[in-house]
């Protein structure tokens, strides 16, 4: 037998979660702030640093693959 009052409590939570009443939803917004700064942090990082960088990562893959230059 379906409850009938458990139905349409999640109706209207699911309902008010798309129309975007819901306050656990997130600022849309702030989260695209965080990635495009986040981004941009990543390039100039390695803009600074790409001699370095590379070299760590080609030195760890020459110890795990056992080769030497």
């Amino acid at each position: 037998m379906i409850d009938f009052d458990l139905l349409r409590a999640w109706v209207a939570v699911s309902y008010a979660r798309v129309r975007g009443s819901d306050p656990e939803r997130g600022d849309v917004p702030g989260w695209v702030m965080v990635t495009i700064m986040t981004a941009g942090l990543v390039v100039v990082i390695f803009a600074l640093f790409k001699d370095k960088i590379t070299t760590a990562v080609s030195d760890a893959i020459d110890s795990v693959t056992n080769k030497t230059k």
